[in-house]
């Protein structure tokens, strides 16, 4: 019997390939669309895990969250400069690290933050050191940087060059599986003082220079004082501070002063430091977290949110999206069921006169039945096994090319679930070639020859 249908399958070749191809793309389809959406949420849930408060001026959470945690640009406004100080002495904070947007190497973002953020976020240095000063820096794992290698920031992804400001790379980060593997981190007091708001510095002096982060605009208070404007004002303040001083520091054009050789603050005292875009909080305790959100939210000025509470709204959103998108998947997949059940029928009625024949020479029923079945079965079930394989490939190839562009891994992964309704799959596809070869079945060989 096996042989007969693979002779009969090999007779009707192109037909074949055609059933198995219609087959193959309808179900790729609905196993790309399971497979990437379930990608997308684990991996950006595993990349928020680190995170788990973040604070804020009042706007958008879903914003504030993609900024801080995928490295979004934004125009973030400035949060008050006494949020850093209160959250330091807060003892419901394990740490709190100050975070700076708004420069750019070749496209990577050049964050200002703490050695204290990067040490418990990370596994390690991979190559190198932290960094020391305020002219080093630390790569992420995927920059494709190295110890050694220097940097001139842009002021922006697409302005200026921060003239006579270099960075130099002391370490590379090991992998962190989050988009701060692409992100190159400098000590947040020089973002402070190249955009010219270093603690201590005479803001009144500096109208114009408020923000910093990821082309900001909006309101922010630096140092006490009502600091309104974003980081492309501050490119157009300070004309007039260039220059060296012989303290050994520089002064970048149209902003403030940068000093490569000055070393870090052993204390993070933030009195009188400036506003920041978002603050990175660990709680040290559960109910802490809590009771931080809560103070953070009443208090005017500034917005507390959980990460993880965030993405849970978009997860909903791409959920829905994902329904539509399965919706249109099984709806192709019922149209090329019933344009194959039509097909099958068609081709059983072309064959009456060989099945009549093969009655005729004496083959039961039964042996009818399974060599008409046997053939629309396996033609569904290799398009379906080819269709899954695809589904795989292409979301492993989408998730790819999105980990290189967001840096956080998408793992494509098959459940339980998933195999379950494959087997509902099969079950319907060996269900529809019964119909074709029931209709056979009953044909009497008689009436099969004379027609």
């Amino acid at each position: 019997m096996l042989r007969f249908i693979l002779a009969d399958l090999g007779r009707m070749k192109a037909g074949a390939l055609v059933i198995v191809a219609l087959v193959a793309l309808a179900v790729a389809l609905g196993v790309a669309v399971t497979l990437q959406e379930r990608a997308l949420r684990l991996g950006s849930a595993r990349a928020a895990d680190k995170f788990e408060l973040v604070i804020g001026a009042p706007g958008s959470e879903t914003q504030l969250v993609l900024s801080t945690v995928f490295l979004q640009p934004a125009a973030l406004p400035l949060i008050p400069d006494r949020v850093l100080a209160a959250l330091h002495d807060d003892p419901r904070v394990a740490w709190a690290a100050p975070v700076g947007f708004g420069d750019f190497h070749d496209g990577t973002p050049v964050i200002g933050t703490t050695t204290r953020l990067i040490s418990e976020t990370a596994p390690g240095m991979a190559q190198g050191r932290m960094f020391a000063t305020e002219g080093e820096a630390v790569a992420g794992a995927l920059t494709g940087l190295a110890p050694g290698d220097e940097i001139t920031p842009t002021h922006g992804e697409l302005g200026h060059d921060h003239e006579n400001v270099r960075y130099r790379i002391a370490g590379r980060l090991a992998p962190t599986n989050t988009p701060w593997d692409r992100a190159i981190m400098v000590p947040i007091q020089s973002v402070w003082r190249v955009h010219g708001m270093a603690a201590g510095h005479d803001h009144a002096e500096d109208e114009g220079h408020g923000g910093f982060a990821l082309d900001a605009e909006g309101p922010g208070e630096n140092a006490g004082h009502d600091n309104r404007g974003s980081a492309t004002q501050a490119a157009a303040g300070d004309e007039g501070h260039g220059g060296v001083d012989a303290h050994n520091h520089t002064e970048d054009e149209g902003h403030g002063s940068f000093h490569p050789d000055a070393p870090l603050p052993e204390d993070e005292d933030w009195h009188g430091a400036p506003g920041v875009p978002a603050i990175l909080v660990k709680p040290a305790t559960i109910a802490d977290a809590y009771k931080l959100r809560q103070d953070y939210r009443a208090q005017e000025g500034t917005m507390a949110v959980f990460p993880a509470e965030v993405l849970t709204g978009l997860y909903a959103t791409l959920g829905d999206a994902r329904q539509v998108l399965a919706a249109v998947a099984a709806a192709a997949q019922a149209l090329v069921a019933v344009a194959l059940l039509l097909v099958t029928l068609t081709h059983v009625g072309q064959r009456r006169r060989q099945i009549g024949a093969l009655r005729a020479l004496g083959a039961p029923r039964g042996a009818i039945f399974a060599m008409v079945w046997g053939e629309l079965f396996a033609l569904a079930a290799t398009g379906i096994a080819l269709g899954l394989a695809a589904g795989i490939i292409a979301a492993r190839l989408l998730s790819g090319a999105i980990a290189q562009r967001q840096g956080f891994q998408l793992p494509v992964t098959l459940t339980a679930g998933d195999l379950a309704g494959l087997a509902l799959l099969l079950a319907l596809a060996a269900l529809l070639s019964a119909l074709p070869a029931w209709l056979a079945y009953r044909q009497p060989p008689v009436a099969s020859l004379r027609g």
